[in-house]
């Protein structure tokens, strides 16, 4: 009798099992697979990127109001752990923020990582620059050995005919003298553009200036100490032009 007298409690059992199971089937229960992902656990890069860069970089990493990511050169040019520092600690005082949450961001550090490998993965191309030496990423304006007197010579033989003689603007292109540009601009902003060009803009790169002769790193260092010597006061904008160290706080672009 006692063993008969389990059974019903083993089949209500059964079916209490079986209806908890079917609990995520009720309908209208979002299905697991489809449910929201908190932000800190997103990892692809895709979606990353989309969230936290297209607004200024575009969609695809061109045609945005900041310079273009997808660009073999400009990735290759970046050392890796300068891409990622940017990304994690932005550039005070201009639209790139810090996007680590130890400096004041949204995206852990892993996240960071993700960023900055699948901007590599994505868009760097490495036969982009295949049988050539890249100049380096960054350069001295102010140094001994730069000339801003030589760096006219450069600009003119390399960039005059886009932008005309004085660099006000020519026929293709406009102004890199103007105050407000060059305010807005570090010395490594102008030093990355004159490597890794613009595409975007139709800019060529460092080897196309001047036609079969890719600029040397002394003319590259020598034209951007020219642009920066152009530099005038722009009220509401900091005076001090020069480029500062780790951690201090920037009033310019960097790219």
């Amino acid at each position: 009798m006692r063993r008969a007298s389990s059974t019903p409690f083993a089949a209500w059992a059964i079916a209490l099992c079986l209806a908890l199971v079917a609990c995520d089937s009720f309908p209208g229960r979002p299905n697991v697979a489809n449910r929201e992902v908190l932000p800190s656990q997103v990892m692809a890069f895709d979606v990353l990127y989309r969230r936290n860069c297209a607004g200024c970089h575009g969609t695809d990493g061109r045609l945005g109001a900041a310079r273009p990511l997808n660009d073999p050169v400009y990735i290759t040019l970046v050392p890796p752990d300068k891409l990622r520092a940017i990304i994690a600690d932005g550039v005070s005082g201009t639209s790139m923020p810090a996007f680590a949450t130890s400096a004041g961001g949204s995206l852990t550090n892993a996240q960071i990582d993700a960023l900055a490998k699948g901007m590599t993965a994505a868009w760097g191309r490495p036969d982009a620059v295949k049988n050539v030496t890249l100049p380096p990423y960054q350069g001295e304006v102010k140094g001994p050995g730069t000339d801003s007197v030589r760096g006219a010579a450069v600009y003119t033989a390399a960039c005059s005919r886009c932008h005309g003689p004085d660099g006000r603007g020519g026929p293709k292109a406009g102004s890199v003298v103007d105050a407000a540009f060059l305010s807005l601009v570090s010395d490594q902003s102008l030093r990355t553009t004159v490597i890794a060009g613009r595409p975007d803009l139709g800019k060529p790169d460092w080897r196309n200036d001047i036609p079969d002769h890719p600029l040397t790193p002394q003319e590259i260092t020598d034209v951007v100490a020219w642009l920066a010597s152009q530099r005038r006061p722009v009220p509401g904008r900091p005076a001090d032009t020069s480029e500062q160290g780790p951690g201090a706080r920037r009033s310019r672009k960097e790219g």
